[in-house]
């Protein structure tokens, strides 16, 4: 039993030590939404399922490219259709993105994460959570 907690403990050591640490190089990348809803008073909306879809890439030069689309039944009767081009930055361990469209995406800080973005807000009381993994 002692050889298992010291293994344990080991294990959970070298698991801290080895946390991911966000930098361009490794943020960078193309991503594809994986989990992407929407919660307001009447329930929780998976947008993926209804047809919705979010890509979105960090290029090295600081720039985006991508694209958003949210059907008209979940969009509050008129479809969303986004170009994702624009900029990003890193800063303290968030993604930022910066582009003329106005969607959720440029007021949204997204955690960068191993290989994923988080993003988590809410807009007049409606809650958006968005996971892009690459």
């Amino acid at each position: 039993m002692k050889r298992i907690s010291s293994l344990l403990a080991v294990a959970v050591a070298v698991a801290c030590s080895e946390a991911f640490q966000p930098t361009i190089d490794n943020v960078m990348g193309d991503y594809t939404a994986r989990t992407f809803t929407a919660t307001d008073t009447s329930g929780t909306t998976d947008l993926l399922k209804a047809g919705a879809v979010f890509t979105l890439s960090l290029a090295l030069d600081d720039t985006t490219f991508g694209y958003l689309y949210v059907p008209a039944a979940v969009a509050g009767g008129t479809e969303l259709i986004a170009d994702m081009a624009g900029n990003w930055t890193l800063t303290n361990g968030q993604v930022h993105v910066s582009q003329d469209v106005d969607t959720f995406v440029r007021d949204m800080p997204f955690v960068a994460g191993n290989r994923r973005l988080e993003g988590d807000k809410t807009f007049s009381g409606v809650r958006v959570r968005v996971v892009l993994t690459k």
